[in-house]
């Protein structure tokens, strides 16, 4: 078990790392004034020819919107677990070490998010309500990337019916490939934020993979 957390460990750093190095290549690759405004992005070349092939599809950004909250209530529902468990238990070191692995987990997430509003690495390849907004990484691909697979992760550790079990691990995955898949389609984003996006959620998640094994082990 020590070495498969180790090699999950430095499977994630080394995501992480490469989504260090996209970034930094982003910035001072191919960078043309393609945006919108005279917005300008990097790797513009391979980032226009996917936009002037996708377009712009408003109605799948509505939809991929609107789902992004599916995330964030999966999240909030396991925030409602932990808290019913520290209310029941009468102490937080007794919730379940997966638990508060999972909600250490929710916060780097949501540093990172909060790091790249502030760090405009690109803007969006189209106005969204008339305004400019940051676009990389793919927030939304980086959401769903981040909280479904954990998830997947609780669940199937808590489902013990094996025919619901399999059932919910295959919608939650077809969810995760219909928002990835979706939001690049939609055209909201240059191709370079979805890998981004891609990039970063799997290195963190392969992260917590190992320290939620460690935690659960050491329980």
């Amino acid at each position: 078990m020590k070495k498969k957390n180790r090699r999950s460990f430095w499977i994630g750093a080394g995501l992480l790392a490469v989504f260090v190095l996209w970034t930094v290549l982003i910035c001072f690759v191919d960078v043309q004034a393609i945006g919108p405004e005279g917005s300008s992005v990097g790797f513009s070349t391979i980032n226009g020819f996917i936009h002037e092939l996708t377009g712009v599809n408003w109605f799948l950004y509505t939809v991929t919107d609107w789902l992004g909250l599916v995330p964030i209530g999966v999240a909030f529902a396991f925030a409602v677990l932990g808290l019913v468990q520290w209310i029941k238990r009468k102490s937080l070191l007794k919730v379940d070490r997966s638990i508060l692995t999972l909600g250490g987990f929710y916060i780097v997430v949501m540093a990172v998010y909060i790091l790249f509003e502030i760090v405009v690495i690109n803007y969006r390849p189209t106005l969204i309500n008339g305004h400019l907004e940051a676009s990389y990484p793919s927030s939304t691909t980086m959401l769903v990337m981040c909280v479904m697979p954990t998830a997947m992760m609780q669940l199937r550790a808590r489902i013990k019916n094996d025919l619901f079990r399999r059932c919910v691990m295959f919608a939650i995955a077809v969810f995760i490939a219909f928002m990835v898949i979706g939001r690049l389609v939609s055209g909201v984003h240059w191709i370079s934020d979805i890998i981004g996006g891609v990039l970063l959620s799997a290195g963190l998640v392969m992260m917590y993979y190992s320290v939620s094994n460690i935690a659960t082990k050491n329980c």
